[in-house]
């Protein structure tokens, strides 16, 4: 059974999303260089909108969109979707966590290898003319504990490559955890309190909400250990970046890896000044694998409900 429905994709996304919709008979109109005033003209237009990273949808979009049936992005956050401006319109919000949740768990273990062997400072060191080797002694992985704050999709495969390496697994989730992943890695679940105390490493993996902005400010970083280290992937509000800057500089905490910031891009980020921090642009989901298995996973999903299956 083929639909008629029509499709505006705002964002550059892997082809093979398109031809799935179009195989189904959809109507895409691919532009992945739409503006926010062009979105607002054309919008009432279409009944399915798609998006990645580079495009807002507001709420001066939505109301506009009174044929909108679903709103989908093609990637983890939906924090550049007004999703209450969407409920009052009826209109469904639909996400591809599972795209991303392997690569973003492998960005995460990588940063953490690069933080324990001091990989970054290494390589910048070499640039430079320097020759650090006695200087850089690092950790291993093995032994150490890992916290990790959100245990969805991403949080989950986390632990299962880190017990991999075995690393000690500690969990904190405001909604409960899931039993048999809990046994597979010997999960510890704790407060949040007693994880940032008691980790070596602590991984981030929750949405941005007025509960969790600056989830990780001044007061929670001074009672983590002086040689812990951050890995935020998750929001840039998440952490507060002036508490994490001072407790860096000052040497109360032992390094961070920021994937995420809380104004991007984050050209000319004060956090790039210090040697214990590595820092990269956004690009946790930024992998050939997850970018066309989300991909995938939107079609499949948008096929589902304008079949009534979900």
């Amino acid at each position: 059974m083929g639909f008629d429905d029509s499709v505006l994709i705002c964002d550059e996304v892997d082809p093979i999303l398109n031809k799935i919709l179009e195989d189904n008979g959809l109507k895409v109109s691919y532009e992945p260089e739409i503006t926010p005033e062009q979105i607002i003209e054309k919008i009432s237009n279409y009944n399915i909108v798609i998006v990645r990273s580079r495009t807002t949808i507001t709420k001066e979009m939505i109301d506009k969109a009174d044929n909108c049936k679903i709103i989908a992005r093609v990637g983890v956050g939906l924090d550049n979707v007004d999703q209450e401006a969407a409920k009052t319109k009826n209109i469904r919000v639909i996400n591809a966590v599972e795209g991303a949740m392997n690569a973003v768990a492998e960005l995460v273990l990588g940063l953490m290898l690069s933080l324990a062997r001091q990989t970054a400072r290494g390589d910048r060191a070499i640039r430079n003319g320097e020759w650090l080797k006695k200087e850089l002694k690092g950790t291993e992985l093995r032994g150490k504990y890992l916290g990790i704050i959100g245990l969805g999709n991403i949080g989950k495969r986390l632990g299962r490559l880190a017990r991999a390496l075995n690393m000690n697994i500690i969990g904190y989730d405001v909604v409960p955890i899931d039993e048999e992943f809990s046994k597979e890695v010997g999960l510890m679940k704790a407060d949040l309190n007693t994880l940032l105390q008691s980790s070596d490493y602590i991984s981030i993996h929750v949405p941005l909400l007025d509960s969790t902005h600056h989830l990780l400010d001044a007061q929670k970083m001074s009672t983590m250990k002086k040689t812990a280290k951050i890995i935020n992937t998750s929001r840039g509000g998440v952490v507060d970046e002036d508490a994490l800057y001072n407790a860096l500089k000052n040497g109360t905490l032992g390094g961070a890896a920021l994937d995420v910031f809380e104004k991007e891009p984050a050209i000319g980020n004060k956090l790039a000044e210090l040697d214990n921090v590595i820092l990269t642009p956004h690009i946790g989901a930024q992998t050939k694998e997850a970018q066309s298995l989300a991909a995938n996973v939107i079609a499949e999903k948008i096929i589902q409900i304008l079949r009534g299956v979900i």
